[in-house]
């Protein structure tokens, strides 16, 4: 059954109650939790908070994890770095077998120069993927890598690149991000889907526009066709709004976000039948 979630970073500024009750107001029924949300990711990370807000709420259910990427890259060129990056994605993993949620997404990383990826890239990212498979075994959890921006120095931003990761690692899932898919291109968010449908655990739904990610989607015709896609395509799991509170023209208040996300969540809903 598909659920309607929202990245929990929409909510950015608020502490984590507000955060889950505004969610629920706005009338979704899961969450995408961004590990780095700063009223969790600040506070040292109260794990106990953070369940006992999910008990509270319990409209939301089936949430999924988003493991922290902010300043981390588990394939840099620095070693220090690239091993931080992969202790805190596999910590998240961990972290979603606690708090009962079933899918963690997680970023492939990037080179660390402006430059095309290159061997040694892809041996860091082939160490990265054997430290996430020991992590969802070990926890029965599923991760779900997150296609990336067309950028030069991106290593997993292509349908034919995701496909090929995900037919090496049958264990592993895929979270479609339309609008890193929609930057590419018309048609490239349904390239995904044709290849890849049957490995889509999560989706990331926003809009893409003149280098612009993650904006509204109310009202465009190419996102309901994507969504009409995986519609038909068979998936059943969370369809995750995921739309950048900088892209509105001023700071918005609580009550304009829980109006767009109401909005947001309206258009969804008749697109996705």
């Amino acid at each position: 059954m598909v659920h309607f979630a929202v990245s929990s970073m929409f909510f950015h500024e608020y502490p984590l109650e507000e955060i889950f009750s505004y969610i629920v107001e706005a009338g979704f029924d899961s969450v995408e939790f961004w590990v780095e949300t700063p009223g969790y990711w600040m506070a040292g990370q109260p794990e106990e908070e953070l369940m006992k807000n999910l008990g509270a709420f319990s409209q939301l259910v089936s949430p999924t994890i988003h493991a922290p990427v902010l300043d981390l890259n588990p394939t840099s060129i620095n070693p220090a770095v690239a091993e931080v990056s992969v202790r805190y994605t596999v910590e998240a993993v961990c972290l979603a077998a606690r708090v009962g949620s079933g899918v963690v997404t997680v970023h492939p990383g990037r080179r660390t120069a402006k430059r095309p990826p290159s061997a040694p890239d892809y041996e860091r990212f082939a160490r990265y993927i054997r430290a996430l498979e020991e992590a969802a075994t070990g926890f029965g959890v599923t991760v779900a890598m997150e296609n990336m921006e067309r950028k030069i120095n991106s290593l997993l931003c292509t349908p034919e690149g995701m496909k090929e990761l995900l037919d090496r690692e049958p264990w592993l899932g895929f979270t479609l991000d339309i609008s890193h898919a929609m930057g590419a291109g018309p048609g490239e968010a349904q390239r995904y889907i044709e290849l890849c449908k049957d490995r889509i655990v999560n989706v990331h739904v926003g809009r893409a526009e003149s280098g612009k990610m993650h904006l509204p989607i109310d009202g465009d015709e190419e996102i309901a066709d994507i969504l009409g896609q995986l519609s038909a395509s068979g998936y059943d799991g969370n369809l995750t709004l995921e739309i950048e509170d900088r892209n509105f023209s001023h700071d918005i208040s609580s009550e304009e976000k829980i109006l767009v996300l109401s909005r947001e969540l309206a258009f969804m809903r008749d697109c996705f039948v």
